[in-house]
């Protein structure tokens, strides 16, 4: 059986997330602890007992979601189930590559903890993201062009769901016209940055200066970029690709297709959130989806990896 690993972004994270899979697995609390030592804050903590205002904030929120995606990742390894290939939106990118070897467990999380910090920084009440339900991208980038103000397409989830971001009362006159244009449904997202936008673009710079310290691996299972949908090669230019990752649309539709074009079988959302699933269940119809974030899904996966 062919499988992918997907693994959520940002706007996942919900208190407790993963709890039950800590409890159960000395596995996954090995991960929790590695990274409290690498990191210096006690992780487990943060994921189970801190409060939402502190676990949204994005300093927080990205590596919260981060360890608890690799913690449940370790012990689907005690499983022997591992991926043919994997996956991410946004933040995602970079559990794929910690996962699949292009990044060191350590290098990574101190890699993504200051993204987080760096993208923090950019948060604003004067920007908002929504997501745009129902609607074909192009549509969705026509309403936005003719929009005053700053607003543009931030992520294609699939072909009928994209996220858009700007301005606030940009992004609130955009969702009156989408909805009259025929959208379905267009939901605010608890959001207060411009992401995938070049309006971080200081953020970006900041972000090319980390990632030039970084030793960057051979990989061990390929890796689909957010950029273009496209595989990682051998001798790509992590540092640009990860520092134009932050002010570039998400294509993962690009990314769905590319999984389909490959005829996986499987898909194995890994991590807190069932977003990814949905997605591949709207876009990818005859395969299975699963999103695996405590036991009674873990349980459900080891079933259906048996038949």
């Amino acid at each position: 059986m062919k499988i992918a690993f997907l693994f959520p972004g940002q706007g996942a994270q919900k208190i407790g997330m993963c709890k039950d899979i800590y409890d159960n697995f000395e596995e996954a609390r090995d991960i929790y602890k590695r990274a409290s030592k690498i990191l210096g804050k006690d992780i487990a903590k943060l994921c189970f007992e801190s409060t939402d205002e502190e676990l949204n904030k994005t300093s927080n929120t990205q590596i919260a979601i981060l360890v608890s995606s690799l913690a449940i990742c370790n012990v689907l390894k005690k499983y022997n189930i591992s991926p043919d290939v994997c996956a991410g939106l946004s933040l995602g990118e970079y559990t794929a590559l910690i996962d699949g070897g292009y990044l060191s467990f350590e290098e990574g999380l101190k890699l993504v903890q200051k993204r987080g910090e760096i993208m923090q920084e950019c948060n604003s009440n004067e920007y908002m993201m929504a997501a745009v339900i129902g609607l074909e991208s192009s549509a969705v980038e026509q309403v936005c062009k003719s929009i005053e103000g700053f607003v543009v397409p931030a992520n294609y989830n699939y072909s009928m769901q994209t996220v858009i971001s700007g301005d606030k009362n940009a992004v609130e006159l955009a969702s009156s016209a989408l909805k009259e244009k025929g959208a379905k449904r267009v939901i605010p997202l608890n959001t207060a940055g411009p992401f995938h936008t070049f309006k971080l673009k200081d953020a970006s710079d900041k972000l090319k200066l980390e990632l030039e310290k970084i030793h960057y691996r051979k990989g061990e299972i390929p890796v689909l970029k957010n950029l273009d949908g496209l595989e990682y090669k051998d001798n790509e230019d992590f540092v640009d690709i990860l520092s134009e990752h932050m002010i570039n649309p998400v294509r993962m539709d690009k990314i769905l297709k590319n999984l389909k074009d490959r005829d996986i079988e499987l898909y194995v959302e890994v991590g807190p959130g069932k977003a990814l699933g949905g997605f591949v269940k709207k876009e990818n119809k005859e395969s299975k989806a699963i999103s695996v974030e405590n036991m009674d899904t873990l349980n459900k996966l080891l079933e259906l990896v048996k038949e």
